[in-house]
């Protein structure tokens, strides 16, 4: 050991994998990620302040350190200071779902109430400019350097790097769910290592999916200091009584593990879910959802609004689009379709046409080419597909003719998949409950995989996002379909 180096109240964090080799701590990429985003906010917002003092500083140089100097510098201490104190950079939220943005908006308006509290304890006339201007121009280019660190990051973890070491303690059956959850979506940061049950057995012998089982539940803790693993998921169990939570959450003290316990609930998440203390108990508050009020009059005039932005933004390539279709096959630029809509209600659908005129009548001939899962009809070379019309399907340019439902109000701009008369008669009860919002031009299954989508993670995300529709969550899906869109993955 070198001369000043630390020394850890634990033994190293050293992951023995399953060929028997070992992987360097976790904390070690998570530190210097940290100093990366650190440094990125640091210069982001030295560039953004010295390219607005400079460009009206100059205008007045002999006054430039009296006016501009220190305004520009105080600006600059001022959002880095905002930025610790909001603990933007705190590594548990870094990578990590929106929370890390929620972080940064939050810094960037403490900013600019304490910039325009101290200009008017001041009375400095030139603080609007750093008010509005530099704050502003400060919160979008480390906005976008975050992102861009971000798709790194997510980069990184597809390809097995910058994983936090997962150690899973529940019973077998959902500690499956988690393992197969973890290794669907890899950018969230999790791999499960290791396995702790009741008996310490797993499904498969002393296995798990593939995954070791290393001991019981009584034994996480010893598990978690000596292996060094950074997050311990517990998963439903009978073993975990209040007590034995509460006593592994003390056990854990003193190291750098996160204890996430997964709540015995159907799948509710995000502004529905509310921690709180009753009679000295913690609870899980879940509120019902919304389909009236307030958000939803916003909903509706953004919606409204958007698609009128969209469709003049659109227009000129609409028109090429429409004459493209008319001179690749014979039958009009359009296709209308019977889908239906909120409440049940019926609606005409359009889009411009990707198949051959007569394609509904043949559909009986290819049923038993169906590709499709569940109810829904797909072929991934179907032959009544149009050479235009493939590739307009690949990047969704033949649902831009939806705007005008958007625009009409039977869709809307984000919601779940408009279905088929047809397919709706066969729902259940469960399902229905996705005709209780506008379906949308996009939503989570168009980022989620589109067409490759199994049926029951279809229904399973369209009954999530009626649960959980935010306003947040609508601007998430819009942002992450032009990345779907542009990668064509899932469409055809």
């Amino acid at each position: 050991m070198q001369q000043g180096e630390l020394v850890s109240p634990f033994p190293p964090a050293h992951r023995r994998l399953g060929n028997g080799t070992t992987n360097q701590p976790a904390t070690e990429w998570e530190q210097r990620y940290r100093r990366t985003v650190i440094t990125s906010d640091t210069v982001t917002t030295a560039f953004v302040v010295a390219a607005i003092g400079n460009f009206f500083g100059a205008r007045d140089a002999a006054n430039w350190h009296e006016k501009w100097g220190i305004l520009a510098f105080g600006t600059e201490l001022l959002v880095l200071a905002a930025l610790a104190v909001s603990r933007a950079w705190n590594p548990a939220v870094l990578g990590q779902g929106a929370e890390e943005f929620r972080r940064l908006g939050r810094a960037v308006f403490t900013a600019t109430v304490v910039l325009a509290l101290g200009g008017i304890a001041l009375t400095s006339r030139n603080i609007k400019l750093w008010i509005f201007v530099a704050v502003p121009a400060i919160a979008l280019t480390t906005l976008t350097a975050r992102y861009l660190l971000r798709l790194w990051l997510h980069k990184q973890r597809k390809e097995g790097r910058c994983l936090r070491p997962v150690l899973a303690a529940g019973s077998p059956a959902t500690v499956r769910d988690l393992i197969a959850r973890t290794r669907k979506l890899p950018h969230l940061g999790w791999r499960v290592d290791a396995v702790c049950t009741t008996d310490g057995r797993g499904l498969d012998g002393d296995h798990v999916d593939g995954v070791p089982v290393v001991g019981r539940l009584a034994d996480v803790a010893d598990h978690v200091h000596r292996d060094g693993y950074r997050v311990v998921a517990v998963t439903p169990d009978p073993h975990w009584s209040p007590d034995r939570l509460q006593r592994l959450a003390w056990n854990l003290e003193g190291g750098d593990a996160e204890m996430v316990v997964a709540p015995v609930l159907m799948e509710v998440a995000g502004p529905r879910l509310h921690v709180d203390t009753v009679l000295g108990l913690p609870l899980l508050r879940v509120s019902m959802p919304t389909f009236t009020g307030g958000r939803r009059v916003v909903k509706e005039v953004v919606d409204r609004l958007g698609a009128a932005v969209l469709l003049l933004l659109f227009a000129p390539l609409m028109v090429l689009v429409g004459l493209l279709v008319l001179l690749d096959s014979r039958g009009g630029a359009f296709y209308s379709q019977r889908r239906v809509g909120k409440d049940g209600r019926e609606f005409t659908i359009l889009k411009f046409r990707t198949m051959v005129v007569g394609a509904d009548r043949v559909r009986a001939e290819l049923a038993e080419r169906n590709e499709g899962a569940g109810l829904l009809f797909k072929l991934r070379r179907d032959p009544r597909v149009t050479r235009v019309g493939a590739v307009l399907r690949r990047y969704s340019i033949d649902e831009l003719p939806q705007l005008l439902n958007v625009l009409t109000g039977s869709m809307s701009l984000v919601g779940p998949r408009p279905p088929l008369p047809e397919e709706c008669a066969a729902y259940g009860p469960d399902i229905r409950r996705r005709l209780l919002v506008k379906p949308g031009l996009t939503g989570l299954w168009q980022i989620s995989g589109r067409s490759d989508l199994p049926w029951e993670e279809a229904v399973r995300l369209d009954l999530r996002y009626v649960e959980d529709w935010s306003l947040a969550l609508d601007t998430v899906i819009l942002w992450k379909t032009l990345r779907a869109v542009l990668h064509g993955q899932g469409a055809y």
